[in-house]
């Protein structure tokens, strides 16, 4: 069978892909500026604001979508990012709200996709991208890193007056994926020694419990691993390890080591695997369908078997990735199936774009996720294997590497 990570004709197929995904989400945008959380059928949902995490997801998509020199998807990154230049942005104490009608906290994970989104729409050239990026940066350092720690903390009040106890991955290892990018748009290395510090936290942690990451922590940044075990099944803190960020943290930290001079940090790829070992051997059609469950608990059995649409790209962009390092067959394999598994139950082939939640028996769902929010997952497993591991995906895209 051929090597579908790099198989010029599995490539072409990805490209078109991309490009379906492209015209499902074009509805996105409000007329006032950002974006809108997306149904079934991709049209905007009436009953939720606009955000900035769907807001910042979707200016980044359709940069992307520029750079690959789609007609429209420019437009819809600068209507996009309209809503975080303008009522999502706190213009009195600065950073951006969870929504247009939500003036309660200040997190970091929405903080690191107004980043990301900064620094894939300034390398498309969006107007007022450059500005953006300039300020999320200066929001970023001053609120959310940490310097002793070397990680970032998760959120504050409305009026960054008061820092919650809480400290989380989640909002960390997009924090990476925002370091990692601004730092390949800006040339500030300074980005790059902050992701490099914060990999190493997880993989440290990671490996002292069997390659399962702790997810939620106190202030001291000492484990909770109880958290969260009334909402086990919470779309963004989920009680126990969760497999997609397994996978999701082994290609960070292919992309970190990328990023350094060659045989630097020899600790990344071994981590690397360590974590895309644990969380196939834990996750993947372990209770007899094929499929990811979401969560386990400590030992490795399952807690939520629900398949979200995201574990498997995150699982396709792993194994692309772990390919493209150790060139080894497995990592084709997995590839393969991982495409085959989502074709087969994930892809809507009839409305477009990805069925967001199956139940264990690969049925869809809205249990946790109603409708198609955003394309964020899904048009990124659709780069991954056509690009190198660095730059990340916007300066790839712009250099002509794919």
């Amino acid at each position: 069978m051929s090597n579908w990570p790099t198989s010029s004709a599995h490539h072409r197929w990805l490209d078109q892909h991309t490009r379906d995904l492209l015209a499902f989400g074009r509805r996105t945008t409000d007329p006032e500026g950002g974006a809108r959380w997306l149904d079934g059928a991709g049209r905007i949902e009436p009953g939720r604001p606009v955000s900035t995490l769907i807001s910042s997801r979707m200016a980044h998509v359709y940069g992307i979508g520029a750079l690959l020199g789609v007609p429209g998807s420019a437009p819809i990154a600068r209507q996009a990012l309209r809503g975080l230049t303008g009522r999502l942005r706190d213009p009195e104490h600065g950073g951006w709200f969870p929504a247009a009608d939500d003036h309660t906290v200040k997190a970091c994970y929405d903080h690191a996709f107004v980043l990301l989104a900064a620094a894939t729409t300034t390398q498309a050239g969006v107007p007022g991208a450059a500005d953006l990026l300039a300020e999320a940066e200066r929001v970023f350092l001053h609120r959310f890193w940490d310097e002793d720690a070397g990680r970032c903390a998760d959120s504050w009040d409305a009026g960054f007056t008061t820092l919650d106890g809480y400290r989380g991955i989640n909002g960390n290892m997009h924090a990476v994926e925002a370091m990692l990018t601004t730092a390949g748009v800006t040339g500030d290395r300074q980005w790059l020694t902050r992701a490099n510090r914060v990999c190493r936290f997880v993989a440290d942690t990671a490996a002292a419990h069997d390659w399962r990451i702790p997810e939620h922590y106190d202030e001291s940044w000492r484990p909770l691993p109880e958290f969260h075990r009334d909402q086990p099944d919470h779309p963004f803190k989920p009680y126990g390890a969760t497999v997609g960020h397994g996978l999701e943290w082994s290609r960070l930290f292919l992309h970190a080591e990328a990023a350094q001079p060659p045989g630097s940090a020899p600790w990344l790829a071994e981590a690397a695997t360590a974590l895309f070992d644990r969380a196939v051997a834990d996750g993947w059609a372990v209770d007899g369908n094929d499929g990811f469950v979401y969560t386990t608990d400590w030992s490795g059995s399952p807690v939520v078997r629900d398949r979200m649409h995201w574990v498997a790209t995150e699982a396709i962009s792993a194994a692309a990735a772990m390919h493209r390092r150790f060139g080894t067959a497995q990592y084709a394999d997995w590839y393969r199936a991982w495409w085959d598994y989502s074709a087969t139950y994930l892809l809507d082939h009839e409305r477009g774009s990805w069925f967001h939640q199956l139940n264990a028996e690969n049925v869809p769902t809205e249990s946790v996720w109603p409708g198609k929010p955003d394309l964020y997952h899904a048009l990124q497993a659709t780069l991954t294997a056509r690009l190198p591991l660095y730059p990340m995906l916007a300066p790839a895209v712009a250099a002509g590497l794919d």
